[in-house]
C-alpha cells in the first residue's frame, strides 16, 4: 500500500503543492508520509524517504511483537510503532525522532513541544542507542486518564520521543532498553514482523 501525505502537526486534510502540502492550520510545509497498513514494501519506501534520519526500533523485538505503523517527514523525522504482549497485557510503543520544530512528536504524543530546560530535572528513564545512553523525561499529558506515558530526550541534536500505551507500560522501562537504527539492516528487514492497524494519530 503506498504512503500518503499529511500534515506532520495535525490530522487536518491537506492539499499537495509540489513536494509540499498546504494545511489550513499550519500553512505550506513538508509532508509526513504514512501508511494505512504496515508492510515490508511500504517500509522500504519509508526508508528511502528518510534520507539521513535514523529509523529506530526496540532491539531485538520481543516474541510476538509486530511493527504496526511507520511514518516519515523526509530528512526531518521518522516514526515507528510496535505492539506486543507484556505481563500486564498488550502494550503499544511509538518512537519518534525529529529535528526540533517538526511537530510530529508533539502531534502523536498529544503534548506541546518539550521545553529547552527539560534536562535540568532528574531523568525518568534511559534508553541506549549503539554505545550511547540517552536520558528521557516524562511530559505532562494534561489529562486524568492514565492512557499513555510520554518520554522525551535528545539524541544527536534531535528530539527522541517514546509514547507508551497504556501509561503503566512505563514499568517496562525499569530495564534499559536498546534501540537500533534499522535503516542499515538491508535484506534482514524481510524478517521484521509487520501487522496490525496503524495508529489513530
Amino acid at each position: 500500500m503506498p504512503l500518503t501525505p499529511g500534515c506532520p502537526r495535525c490530522p487536518t486534510p491537506v492539499a499537495q503543492v509540489g513536494r509540499e502540502v498546504s494545511c489550513p492550520e499550519h500553512g505550506v510545509l513538508a509532508p509526513v508520509w504514512r501508511t494505512e497498513s504496515a508492510t515490508y514494501d511500504g517500509f522500504v519506501d519509508h526508508l528511502e524517504l528518510a534520507g539521513d534520519m535514523p529509523t529506530l526500533l526496540p532491539w531485538p523485538l520481543g516474541t510476538a511483537w509486530n511493527v504496526g505503523d511507520f511514518a516519515v517527514v523526509p530528512d526531518a523525522a521518522t516514526l515507528t510503532a510496535v505492539r506486543g504482549p507484556s505481563d500486564g497485557g498488550e502494550v503499544d510503543v511509538t518512537l519518534v525522532i525529529e529535528r526540533p520544530g517538526t511537530g510530529l512528536g508533539a502531534r502523536v504524543a498529544g503534548t506541546p513541544d518539550p521545553a529547552d530546560d527539560l534536562a535540568y530535572a532528574p531523568a525518568h528513564a534511559r534508553v541506549r542507542i549503539a554505545s550511547q545512553a540517552i536520558s528521557l523525561w516524562a511530559l505532562d499529558t494534561g489529562g486524568t486518564e492514565l492512557d499513555r506515558t510520554v518520554l522525551v530526550g535528545e539524541h544527536g541534536g534531535r528530539w527522541l520521543w517514546l509514547i507508551l500505551r497504556p501509561a503503566s507500560a512505563l514499568l517496562l522501562m525499569g530495564r534499559e532498553w536498546h534501540l537500533r537504527d534499522v535503516s542499515a539492516l538491508g535484506m534482514s528487514l524481510v524478517e521484521l514482523p509487520f501487522g496490525g492497524p496503524a495508529g489513530a494519530w
